[in-house]
């Protein structure tokens, strides 16, 4: 293992690159990245660093959102096959024929989203400012949200908007259910529960906070709890023990598992370094109609 470690930071070095991990990879693959967080931010980073080769540790649409920020840069993923169930449930089709049968709406998307689909939407989101997109498009007669139905839920009960939402989920938060909360508090009673947005609404309703995972990591850290039950993949757990050593963090349900974003291991970081691949770059027209959704969504804040 030492070996493979020094061998990736040796050639990273070569080649003047940064290794970005999301929040839910493999420990060891946490680790070893420069940085890890949610999928925007690692997109920020990737759009700041001075690196020429960002190293995505991820899963397909955040190395394209990595490549619609900077396309200066090349975006290497060290396993193109990690993709998202949930961005693979809707297509640019899909969602240009929604928006004909609805033509006044307004088009939000998550950023859990294809950069087709993407270059079809008035604005994007993430699951930590998707309350505040909404809110920001207080003349719009209709608002489209996807492809999250349950993300759309929890943004319409706090926004009080009505949303038109696309059938699309996380196949993963799906497993947490209900009885995963309540056996997780009879166990653990002083724990605070924390969950995800992608999760069932009658999970969220049982959670202390719905929250991104980048919202989580803070939380946990400010918050005077010393234990925590958290509803979200259990790859965040390890971020979280390492952050907050004087803390306990319990997953709501150790079948939430991504099989995604565990396909990306040392060795095959190790092998797109040596042989550059595989690369993802978002053709330039498509490109620059899907950075205007982002930008827009940037600019709230």
């Amino acid at each position: 293992m030492s070996e493979l470690i020094s061998k990736i930071q040796k050639l990273k070095n070569e080649r003047r690159a940064i290794i970005l991990a999301h929040n839910y990879q493999l420990p060891e693959v946490q680790d070893i990245a420069g940085y890890h967080g949610d999928s925007l931010e690692l997109s920020r980073v990737a759009s700041r660093t001075d690196a020429k080769v960002i190293i995505f540790c991820g899963v397909h649409f955040m190395a394209e959102t990595a490549s619609i920020l900077c396309p200066d840069k090349i975006i290497l993923m060290p396993d193109i096959n990690a993709g998202c169930p949930m961005a693979n449930m809707i297509t640019a089709t899909d969602l240009r024929e929604l928006k004909a049968r609805h033509p006044k709406a307004m088009v939000v998307g998550y950023v859990n989203t294809s950069a087709d689909v993407k270059a079809e939407l008035d604005i994007c989101c993430t699951s930590t400012n998707a309350v505040e997109v909404v809110n920001s498009l207080k003349n719009a007669e209709e608002i489209i949200f996807v492809p999250d139905k349950y993300l759309a839920d929890f943004v319409s009960k706090r926004t009080g908007r009505r949303l038109i939402s696309w059938d699309g989920y996380c196949p993963t938060h799906v497993k947490i259910m209900p009885e995963d909360i309540i056996r997780q508090i009879r166990i653990h009673p002083k724990a605070k529960v924390v969950v995800h947005p992608e999760c069932i609404p009658e999970v969220i309703a049982l959670a202390d906070e719905a929250l991104s995972t980048g919202k989580m990591c803070k939380y946990a850290k400010e918050s005077n709890a010393k234990e925590f039950i958290i509803g979200t993949e259990v790859g965040i757990i390890h971020r979280l023990q390492k952050d907050n050593p004087g803390k306990k963090f319990y997953p709501a349900s150790e079948l939430a598992i991504c099989p995604n974003m565990k396909r990306t291991n040392l060795e095959k970081i190790l092998w797109s370094l040596e042989e550059m691949k595989e690369e993802v770059r978002v053709p330039e027209d498509i490109r620059a109609k899907a950075r205007k959704a982002i930008d827009r969504m940037l600019a709230i804040k």
